[in-house]
């Protein structure tokens, strides 16, 4: 596998747009949609094009160290409209009510959100991040448990030391998964489980989905992530002395309309969102992402025997 190491990236929004277009245009070539859609998302490329200069220049994005990003990002980060949170969590919970109370580490833990699930189960817990403004918000919320700066595949953990281990919504900011499962496997007791959640990336046929975010000073820059597909996870499993107990792909409720049904102006030499740019073209972007699966939940359990 190539690497692809984060660089500076150039983003037009024009190309995100006819992007989609792109993708519903073949998806409608394959028969996924009428004559009529087809022509429609022809029409719909034709003004796009005839209104380029509305776009500007586009821009380039530098990159930045995640912990970086989300020591900004920390204090809204819970946010009760955020649907991947309760999405994961119809999924993991349930399990997690099925173990026994023991050890648990909640690696790559943000906020503490399933640092607090397992504390509520009894378990004796441990988390760890590598951003020091996520890691403040967990304490807040758990001053009685243990929180530390670490990356997750070198955890200051000793060996077969764990029960359980959670890692939710990160494993999308590292490249190549193995080191973070072979880590894994070397603190977790034989017969121990591991619960992944990972995040299917938002750009189509891409292993690239850079994150849109700013940094303390408010330059806008990038975090970078990665979107592996369900033969990464098993291979790095595999490879690791896990078994594979379960694995669920969630699709997401379709994205909404804006309220009002109109698109926010871009700004020439801003970035945007990916969400600021899908009410552009709304019945492309719906037909492309919706139904989409955006999540995955992993249950591993670690071999008996090397």
């Amino acid at each position: 596998m190539s690497s692809t190491s984060p660089s500076t990236i150039f983003q037009h929004p024009l190309a995100y747009l006819l992007g989609l277009q792109g993708i519903a245009l073949m998806k409608a070539f394959a028969g996924e949609q009428d004559r009529q859609f087809t022509l429609d998302r022809i029409a719909e490329v034709r003004r796009l094009l005839d209104d380029s200069e509305r776009w500007g220049a586009g821009v380039d994005l530098a990159p930045m160290p995640s912990a970086e990003g989300y020591d900004v990002w920390a204090p809204s980060y819970d946010t009760p409209d955020n649907p991947f949170f309760a999405m994961d969590e119809a999924e993991l919970l349930p399990m997690l009510d099925t173990l026994p109370a023991g050890d648990a580490i909640d690696v790559m833990c943000g906020t503490g959100r399933y640092a607090t699930h397992l504390a509520d189960r009894g378990h004796s817990v441990r988390g760890f991040d590598t951003s020091p403004g996520m890691l403040e918000e967990a304490r807040s919320k758990l001053p009685g448990v243990r929180f530390e700066i670490a990356d997750v595949s070198a955890l200051p953990v000793p060996d077969n030391s764990a029960d359980v281990m959670v890692n939710a919504l990160s494993l999308c900011h590292v490249e190549d998964l193995v080191p973070a499962f072979s880590e894994a496997a070397r603190v977790l007791r034989p017969g121990a489980h591991l619960f992944v959640v990972g995040i299917r990336g938002y750009f189509m046929e891409s292993r690239l989905s850079p994150l849109l975010q700013r940094n303390a000073a408010g330059d806008v820059g990038y975090i970078p992530e990665w979107d592996h597909p369900t033969g990464d996870y098993v291979r790095a499993a595999l490879q690791s002395g896990f078994t594979i107990r379960d694995c669920q792909e969630l699709v997401a409720d379709a994205e909404p309309d804006r309220p009002d049904g109109i698109p926010e102006p871009p700004t020439p030499g801003q970035p945007m969102s990916i969400w600021q740019l899908h009410p552009w073209v709304n019945r492309a972007a719906h037909f492309v992402r919706d139904e989409r699966p955006c999540l995955s939940t992993w249950h591993f359990q670690r071999n008996a025997t090397d």
